[in-house]
């Protein structure tokens, strides 16, 4: 069973900080070994979409994901602490995740599947 996952985070309202974030997820410019602990933790799908600063992330996890043992894998492996903190200067949390946030878990508000036709 896959799991969705949909996250919101901003960015900090600046053209070319904005553009160097895109950047650091261009295809080749992904840290290969942040990639390889998002795929590890159980996310077979992620996307991220931009509408000017605000972002959505979209992820589809598999039945081993565990957000928890994600998060002490993350905390233990220097490469996605590097990459977390080198993204930290792009992003700006939205007033719903506090002062502290970062990704922050969106509810699900409509689903067309829980909807019968007709």
């Amino acid at each position: 069973m896959t799991t969705r996952i949909c996250l919101a985070l901003d960015l900090v309202d600046d053209a070319a900080l904005i553009a160097e974030y895109e950047d650091w997820h261009r295809v080749g410019r992904t840290d290969p070994a942040v990639l390889r602990s998002i795929r590890a933790a159980g996310i077979d799908g992620m996307e991220i979409y931009r509408a000017g600063t605000r972002l959505f992330m979209v992820i589809d996890a598999n039945d081993d994901y565990d957000p928890d043992r994600k998060a002490a894998a993350d905390a233990a492996n220097p490469a996605v602490v590097a990459w977390v903190e080198r993204m930290r200067q792009f992003q700006q949390p939205i007033p719903a995740a506090g002062a502290d946030g970062s990704w922050h878990v969106m509810e699900t508000i409509f689903r067309l599947g829980d909807h019968p036709d007709g």
